[in-house]
């Protein structure tokens, strides 16, 4: 099963754009702990403003990652690590 459909199907409550950006968070963690609203907006072709508050609706949810709003330089940054990890 892809990345995408694993998305939709492990979170049936959540928007197109939200699954859009959990599935380049999950694809991106590995390496990445911290992502601008904005540069994730130019790799999806959405908004700072709409990565923003997808992310918001984002932290809210268990989704499996853990994201937190961490600074507001040139952008909103935010905290992306693995929610199994226990930390």
């Amino acid at each position: 099963m892809s990345a995408t459909a694993t998305a939709s199907a492990d979170t049936p409550n959540l928007t197109e754009k939200q699954r859009q950006i959990l599935t380049y968070l999950r694809d991106n963690a590995d390496t990445q702990t911290y992502f601008k609203s904005r540069l994730i907006g130019e790799e999806l072709d959405l908004s700072a403003k709409e990565v923003g508050t997808n992310m918001t609706a984002l932290e809210e949810q268990e989704v499996g990652l853990d994201i937190e709003k961490w600074g507001y330089s040139s952008s909103t940054t935010w905290m992306v690590t693995d929610g199994h990890s226990g930390s």
